[in-house]
């Protein structure tokens, strides 16, 4: 899902399985698990040296966690942080726990209602300490700020490194593509109003899940959020031209994305029909659904 306002930067100079250094304190080592989704593989981070924290261990590949073990010879680690608990972020957190000893650190995600399920989310996921906004976890050298960013899942959780004015900024914001919100745990409203936290904080580097890092990261959040409100208003344009269908908007909106890509670009324009609805930008008979027919609402785009 792209546009033309937002800088993207796809290519990423980096080999599987090795522990690069990518800023001051902080390596990175790329999981093979490339994907549309995840692009080259999720990133693991390991922050400081002698006493560490990793960073989104990722999914439940041996050899990527036997890869991070190996980078850790002779540290110590302190700490084992998850931004969220999609499964390309969190499983191998009790692997690693396991061979290392350090406590989890996260969150749950909201309770949902009865019948509603998370996407690709590990269920069984149990942090030994639950993070709130403004914790902040510590080490020789280093200093993690959790800064919680709900959106693209109600538990994601940012990290600023204080010291080097950087934040790992998880799925949140990414330097490839923009972020799949999708409902019921995936919230547009919330993640909007996310991505405006990150504009009013003073880090200007990201490294994020997945691809390359971000440099002068305001402006690009606020191209990332920018593409949001556009992509509101094409929705409100095409309701007013016929489209009342989430189907529908995402044949007229999507012409770019091979077909395969319909459903993951479905469940954004679900996540904001949400969010426009909940501001009378649109309307409709009961919730939001896949299915729901939609009209458009007494209020213009903010």
């Amino acid at each position: 899902m792209t546009s033309a306002k937002i800088p993207f930067e796809k290519e990423m100079q980096f080999e599987y399985g090795i522990a690069q250094e990518v800023a001051p304190n902080v390596r990175r080592i790329v999981a093979e698990n490339p994907s549309p989704f995840t692009h080259f593989g999720t990133n693991t981070y390991i922050v400081g040296e002698g006493a560490v924290a990793v960073i989104d261990p990722g999914p439940m590949i041996e050899e990527h966690v036997d890869k991070i073990k190996g980078a850790l010879n002779g540290e110590t680690v302190t700490h084992i942080i998850v931004t969220h608990t999609h499964m390309d972020h969190s499983p191998a957190a009790t692997w690693l726990k396991e061979l290392v000893g350090a406590p989890i650190i996260g969150a749950h995600p909201k309770t949902l209602e009865a019948g509603e399920t998370v996407e690709a989310h590990q269920e069984d996921f149990a942090p030994d300490e639950e993070i709130s906004n403004a914790d902040e976890l510590v080490g020789p050298g280093w200093t993690l700020e959790a800064v919680h960013t709900p959106g693209h899942m109600s538990n994601h959780y940012c990290f600023a490194l204080k010291e080097q004015n950087l934040l790992f900024s998880g799925d949140h914001v990414m330097g490839w593509n923009t972020t799949i919100v999708s409902p019921p745990d995936g919230n547009m409203g919330e993640y909007m109003d996310s991505l405006r936290v990150c504009i009013d904080r003073d880090e200007d580097f990201y490294l994020p899940g997945h691809g390359p890092a971000i440099t002068n990261a305001g402006p690009f959040v606020r191209a990332y959020l920018n593409h949001r409100s556009m992509r509101e208003g094409q929705i409100a344009r095409h309701l007013k031209n016929g489209a009342d269908t989430i189907p529908e908007l995402v044949r007229r909106m999507y012409t770019h994305l091979p077909e395969e890509m319909h459903s993951a670009a479905a469940r954004s324009v679900q996540a904001h029909m949400e969010h426009m609805v909940a501001t009378k930008r649109a309307e409709c008979d009961g919730p939001v659904r896949a299915d729901t027919i939609f009209s458009p609402g007494i209020t213009e785009l903010e």
